[in-house]
């Protein structure tokens, strides 16, 4: 018995509400009922299915035969309303499905399996990423993209691989013909030994079967051997582009350069030049926490209203080459340029800056500050003209510089993304795919502020 007596007469005892678990509805409710009708969960919902071109998707189903899959506007209206929430892992996603009204008012009560979920991202991801754009042009009629003054900049998003799972050039160099050694030995001897098969193997196997041991050193013999080659590979695209670029050098000098040039031109890799076994497209990367392996998200955001109106992921560290590529894809994705475009000393070149000039796009790139002992190439880029007249421009704005609204306007996208939705780390591998993967997750973003302008609530639950 309760405390205090039993349900029924505490019921008696003192009015309380009716809370009557076992009885039926005559008539059920609308799934519209399940949330409020202010709820970002219909928002999305009907976004999808009535303000998205999703023809690509269906473009993919064409065969009648088996089992009639998902409707492709539902699993893409689960994606993006999960991503929305912070619910990226295609088995979270699963759940959500059975316990949460809001996600059920999304899906229709449909309860897709997790690797239904994950097949779906994993086949139409370059159809999921092109959803930015159409979500950037819902954006800009709803008037939430001006142009006025954009801002750019990069944050590392941790890889879907561990920093423990890399190599060193130099230790590939070492491990590969002990690794070689060993499983050459073990075959030479497996050869040797057809009298004692029986004993050594057992009975019923040819004799001839891999240990365990040995197929796990071929193994990471094989993957070590192709994180050899790619580091190789990208060694001695880089020394080309270096050659190429040393020798137009050379034609504007009208003389050529002294000495034997950067060890760069030889096409080998750094000994300390890393390959991970697991996303080898990742790279080690220096982040707020420390080194991580990572890649490199770049973001152009609107300064009036926060909206991202380009992106891209790289496999760099450095974000200087990047610059005039965002303004590019702003330009293609909403057909103009921004007047303006604010960014830190990261994206700082001459030719950054040349490039803003001809495009007629106002720059405000940070010059940093000049610290004692920099090397002389740090000290070369300050004494360029263009890099000159950028510093005494922003000296001469002052706290009043319009180089103040990227701190206002990209900064807390980073923040609203990685912090308050929770994503950190990619759940692809491989540059393409955290390429698209990244685009939803900023079509996502964008939604999230076409949803605020239209009065629904896109708070985080």
């Amino acid at each position: 018995m309760a405390v205090g007596g039993t349900f029924d007469d505490v019921a008696m005892s003192k009015p309380f509400r009716t809370w009557e678990i076992d009885q039926t509805w005559l008539f059920p409710p609308s799934l519209h009922e399940f949330v409020p009708e202010d709820h970002l969960a219909h928002f999305i919902r009907d976004v999808v299915r009535e303000e998205l071109d999703l023809s690509e998707l269906y473009a993919g189903y064409t065969s009648e035969r088996g089992q009639p899959p998902y409707h492709p506007a539902m699993m893409t209206a689960l994606l993006t309303y999960g991503y929305s929430r912070g619910v990226y892992s295609s088995r979270r996603l699963e759940r959500a499905c059975v316990e949460r009204l809001d996600f059920m008012a999304v899906t229709g009560m449909s309860k897709p399996d997790h690797s239904t979920i994950s097949e779906f991202r994993k086949r139409h991801r370059e159809a999921l990423a092109g959803l930015f754009v159409q979500i950037l042009q819902l954006c800009r009629e709803a008037g939430l993209v001006k142009l006025g003054h954009v801002a750019l900049d990069g944050t590392k998003v941790k890889a879907n691989a561990s920093k423990h799972k890399a190599m060193s050039y130099k230790r590939m160099k070492e491990a590969e013909p002990v690794l070689a050694a060993e499983v050459e030995e073990w075959l030479k001897k497996a050869e040797s030994t057809d009298a004692d098969e029986d004993d050594e193997h057992g009975k019923g196997r040819r004799g001839d079967e891999l240990p365990d041991w040995v197929k796990s050193k071929q193994k990471k013999l094989e993957k070590i051997r192709e994180a050899k080659a790619r580091l190789e590979a990208e060694a001695k695209a880089e020394a080309e582009r270096l050659a190429a670029e040393r020798a137009e050098e050379e034609r504007k000098r009208g003389k050529p350069f002294r000495g034997k040039g950067p060890r760069k031109l030889e096409g080998i890799p750094e000994d300390k030049a890393q390959k991970n076994f697991t996303d080898p497209e990742s790279r080690i990367m220096k982040t707020a926490n420390g080194f991580e392996q990572a890649y490199n998200m770049q973001l152009a955001v609107d300064a009036e209203s926060q909206v991202i109106v380009a992106y891209d992921v790289t496999d760099r560290q450095n974000d200087v080459d990047e610059l005039l590529p965002m303004v590019d894809q702003i330009e293609a994705n909403l057909g103009e340029l921004p007047d303006e475009l604010s960014a830190d000393n990261g994206y700082l070149s001459e030719a950054n800056l040349q490039g803003l000039e001809d495009r007629g796009v106002e720059g405000y790139v940070a010059t940093g500050r000049q610290k004692h002992g920099e090397k002389s190439a740090t000290n070369d880029l300050r004494q360029k003209p263009l890099t000159k007249a950028m510093r005494a421009k922003l000296k001469r704005g002052g706290h009043r510089s319009r180089y103040r609204l990227r701190k206002q306007s990209v900064e807390p996208v980073n923040g609203q993304i990685k912090w308050a939705r929770g994503f950190d780390t990619f759940l692809t591998r491989g540059i393409e795919s955290v390429r698209a993967e990244g685009g939803l997750v900023a079509a996502v973003h964008n939604l999230l502020k076409l949803a605020g302008s239209r009065g629904y609530r896109a708070v985080l639950a």
